[in-house]
């Protein structure tokens, strides 16, 4: 199959035509890019994105800050609680299920364990520090069984 030039040339005259209105269409295009809807400069625009960005890692930094300072009182706050309820005087009928012993541990089980003693004529309240889930003091059944409760929950 030959082409003759006549087809050639028409081929050609349309390939120009279909380049020269595509670069216009990208010169338009860039020309829209470049100003803008409201006529500003790109330069402008990314002169403002790039004060933006700054501003943005300022930002970053002071809650990078913040959020150490909340990870440390965090970890001194009380994290998990163990509680067990018991009847100190079985057989006496006195106190019932009232009486209750409530472990407060902090990350490292530091904290307090609570106790009561209910019965009728009164209730005694007492609280034992702890220090890495251990006290200076002696500790009840319920209190030990409170503590392991409340570690426990730390772990999981």
């Amino acid at each position: 199959m030959v082409i003759d030039t006549e087809t050639l040339l028409i081929i050609f005259a349309s390939g120009i035509v279909i380049a020269l209105l595509l670069g216009l269409h990208t010169e338009w295009r860039m020309h829209r890019l470049l100003q803008g809807k409201d006529g500003k400069s790109l330069e402008d625009v990314i002169v403002r994105n790039a004060s933006d960005i700054e501003k943005l890692k300022q930002f970053r930094n002071e809650l990078d800050v913040y959020l150490e300072t909340v990870e440390k009182r965090l970890d001194q706050s009380v994290r998990t609680i163990g509680t067990v309820r018991f009847n100190p005087f079985k057989g006496t009928g006195d106190g019932g299920n009232q009486s209750f012993a409530m472990a407060f541990l902090d990350e490292e089980e530091n904290g307090v364990v609570l106790s009561t003693l209910y019965t009728r004529e009164r209730v005694g309240i007492y609280a034992k520090p702890l220090k890495e889930g251990k006290s200076e003091h002696e500790l009840t059944g319920e209190e030990k069984e409170a503590i392991e409760e409340a570690r426990k929950k730390l772990r999981s």
